[in-house]
């Protein structure tokens, strides 16, 4: 029986994730002092898993994410796929109370089926799903690398991982997640089926919260 292990992670903590900013596909922010703190606890916790591949978004929160472990010369991939969602004209603001109903609005189109309706001047989740299944067809079609990392954001990896696991893009907010958070995903060649074996794990960032 041929399977993948996936250790989905969102990418650590920002200054515009701190402020409240919304960044998306096109605010290309560095991780913050927190962020890469969240970075070293997740290599410490997992640099003996023996992952032969790491596949990361277009932003370079992704790749500060993972570069403890690229350090150790695992191979790495930029996905553009794998890149937040384009929230269009309201990237890089602080969200006011205008734009709170907006996203209200937005989200309830959403959470009742209308996953095609975009953001203004962005994507829509159909929009992203398009382009998440190229980057998940590259990394499936390497069936050799049996234990992958993917580093990725947070309303993308919702949506990605209500189709993997064939649910409605309208379920997409029941996929609780935070800064460097884990999904670890088992994928089956044989029956194309993915199975979540870790959901939000954020065990691993327990001494943060200690120290």
């Amino acid at each position: 029986m041929q399977q993948k292990s996936i250790y989905l992670i969102r990418h650590g903590e920002t200054d515009y994730n701190r402020r409240g900013v919304v960044q998306g596909s096109g605010v290309d922010s560095d991780l913050n002092e927190m962020g890469r703190a969240q970075a070293m606890a997740f290599f410490q916790a997992y640099q003996h898993v023996p992952f032969q591949k790491i596949y990361i978004s277009g932003l370079k929160r992704t790749y500060q994410t993972v570069e403890l472990f690229t350090d150790l010369g695992i191979p790495y991939q930029k996905l553009t796929g794998l890149n937040e969602i384009s929230w269009g004209v309201m990237e890089g603001k602080v969200p006011g109370n205008i734009d709170n109903e907006y996203y209200r609005k937005l989200i309830e189109a959403w959470s009742s089926g209308n996953t095609a309706f975009p953001t203004d001047g962005g994507e829509s989740p159909n929009d992203v799903v398009s382009r998440q299944r190229v980057a998940i067809e590259t990394i499936l079609s390497h069936p050799d690398e049996e234990t992958v990392l993917v580093a990725m954001h947070g309303r993308a990896m919702r949506i990605l991982l209500c189709w993997l696991t064939n649910q409605p893009l309208a379920h997409m907010d029941q996929f609780e997640h935070s800064n460097l958070c884990l999904y670890k995903l088992l994928y089956d060649y044989d029956t194309n089926v993915f199975t979540i074996e870790l959901a939000n794990d954020t065990s691993h960032l327990l001494t943060l919260a200690l120290a």
